[in-house]
């Protein structure tokens, strides 16, 4: 707090002349220390409370990283420019001919996770099969920002994707995304 010393200049008067008081002002400094210290706590508390998120990458084990799965429950998305998603079931050729592709956004209600989460309910309704034999591939295409491949991710997260795998494009994925205007 400020106070003000009314003492200073007693007993030096002159002459008849009247000079006003000189008053000097001294400044406690004690509340201010003690913000300070409650800043740093706080900041120092905060910024240790707050961890990073990370997610678990499973690489292959070994020099090769061949996996084989069954054509029905395989799910190919590729995320391409323009936040959008070019997706296929099973083998390229195959699901072009039968028309089991399609574009989709990261929408949250009809986006990529729910073609994710219709091809789980497909695998389910097949004899021996369960949700979790769903194996996407992800092949992100040149025109795709690194937030597209971090959507996919969240979307593997929250449709509880136990097998996934990056890939890089095959020349006729490319084609056929030269054809569809999508890259």
């Amino acid at each position: 707090m400020a106070e003000i010393n009314s003492n200073a200049g007693k007993g030096r008067q002159k002459g008849g002349i009247r000079r006003s008081k000189k008053l000097s002002t001294k400044v406690d400094l004690t509340p201010m220390v003690d913000l300070g210290f409650l800043l740093i706590t706080f900041f120092v508390f905060t910024t240790s409370m707050s961890q990073p998120k990370a997610m678990n990458l499973f690489l292959p084990a070994g020099e090769t990283a061949h996996t084989v799965t069954a054509e029905s429950t395989t799910l190919t998305v590729i995320p391409v420019a323009g936040n959008k998603v070019f997706y296929y079931h099973g083998q390229l050729g195959k699901a072009f001919k039968e028309k089991h592709y399609g574009t989709t956004t990261f929408s949250i209600s009809n986006g990529i996770g729910a073609v994710i989460r219709q091809k789980q309910g497909n695998i389910e309704r097949q004899p021996a099969l369960k949700k979790e034999d769903l194996m996407l591939i992800i092949k992100p295409a040149l025109g795709a920002r690194y937030q597209n491949v971090v959507d996919a991710l969240d979307e593997v997260l929250i449709n509880d994707v136990k097998h996934y795998a990056f890939v890089a494009l095959e020349p006729a994925e490319k084609d056929m995304l030269l054809k569809l205007g999508l890259q």
